[in-house]
């Protein structure tokens, strides 16, 4: 960068590497669509969805996990074509708290890999979860898994980078989320953020998030 000194421009790159790996919420490199943010026309463009799925989707939100998604859709989608539609349809998993039939809905995750998922409990981040399931698989197949997970955020010393990794956050909630710090209590980040957003709003952006 022009006007940085070699020293000035190697910190610069560090901090963003740091940023990029500490990221808690998985990268959606596949354009893979959150139930709860998706519009009825980006629903219509999921395999197997038709207007009348889109419809009940939509009428089910909010979601707090993926099994409660999976009710909705496996009213329409079972076998195959329902493990397509979440390749391109899918709300993030807790790695820390999913269950079993939770972490079997990720596509490509038969029972054995849902043994090493839970093995490495708890996660302090996405990192170790690369290290320890790149043990059984592919780099790039960490990274297809990757999309599909999370970990929640500590809301008190989170960086820029893994708060808006949360899906459908944006600048304007990054300022939000950082204003109110230091957080005591999941409950002041309830009635501070619903300032600005309705309950189902705070409820969605809530498992994302923890205070330490």
């Amino acid at each position: 960068m022009k006007g940085m000194t070699r020293a000035a421009l190697v910190a610069a790159l560090m901090l963003c590497a740091a940023g990029e790996v500490m990221a808690q919420v998985g990268k959606n490199a596949s354009g893979i669509l959150d139930p709860n943010l998706a519009t009825k026309e980006q629903l219509l463009s999921v395999p197997g969805f038709d207007a009348a799925l889109a419809d009940a989707l939509i009428k089910g939100r909010p979601y707090a996990d993926m099994l409660a998604v999976d009710k909705v859709v496996s009213s329409k989608l079972t076998g195959e074509p329902k493990v397509a539609a979440y390749r391109k349809l899918f709300m993030p998993i807790n790695l820390n708290t999913a269950t079993r039939p939770e972490i079997l809905l990720v596509p490509g995750v038969a029972a054995r890999m849902a043994n090493e998922f839970e093995e490495y409990r708890p996660y302090d981040g996405l990192p170790r979860f690369r290290r320890e399931i790149n043990k059984y698989v592919s780099a790039e197949e960490v990274a297809r898994f990757e999309q599909f997970v999370f970990v929640p955020i500590n809301l008190n010393t989170a960086s820029d980078a893994d708060i808006l990794s949360i899906p459908g956050l944006g600048q304007r909630m990054l300022r939000e989320f950082k204003e109110y710090r230091p957080y005591t209590s999941i409950e002041q980040f309830r009635r501070e953020i619903g300032k600005y957003v309705d309950k189902n709003e705070v409820a969605r952006l809530e498992r994302y998030v923890m205070v330490k």
